[in-house]
């Protein structure tokens, strides 16, 4: 399977994953459960991510930014996530799994992100 390929692939994994946080974030707000308003905005914002990390399966290369951005805010969640675990000790397990998946998520979309394409470096170069 080649890179592209393989980057559409988990541009829909991860576009699914990301796009399913609408069921638990419709039945909270259903419920209108008022510790979990953080959980809500998150998310909103996932869901969104997902919808759109969808849509860039047509043309990755023309997403690149997009792709970045879907790594990058998965390793600052994960690396939110990661000092919470060491805080609540409770909650530790769940949210160590939920940093591991995070972590493979953003590297995965990393090595597997587009290369800038030559009229990009060329346009680069000159601003």
């Amino acid at each position: 399977m080649n890179r592209e390929r393989a980057l559409k692939v988990v541009l829909v994994l991860v576009g699914l994953l990301f796009s399913a946080g609408i069921y638990p974030l419709t039945m909270s707000l259903w419920k209108m459960n008022q510790s979990d308003y953080g959980d809500d905005m998150m998310l909103s914002l996932y869901f969104a991510l997902g919808i759109f990390l969808l849509i860039a399966v047509r043309n990755p290369s023309a997403n690149r930014s997009l792709i970045a951005f879907a790594a990058w805010s998965s390793f600052a969640h994960a690396a939110v996530m990661a000092v919470l675990a060491f805080h609540i000790a409770s909650e530790r397990g769940g949210l160590l799994s939920a940093v591991a998946v995070l972590v493979v998520i953003g590297a995965t979309l990393i090595v597997l992100a587009p290369a800038k394409q030559s009229g990009e470096l060329a346009s680069a170069a000159g601003a």
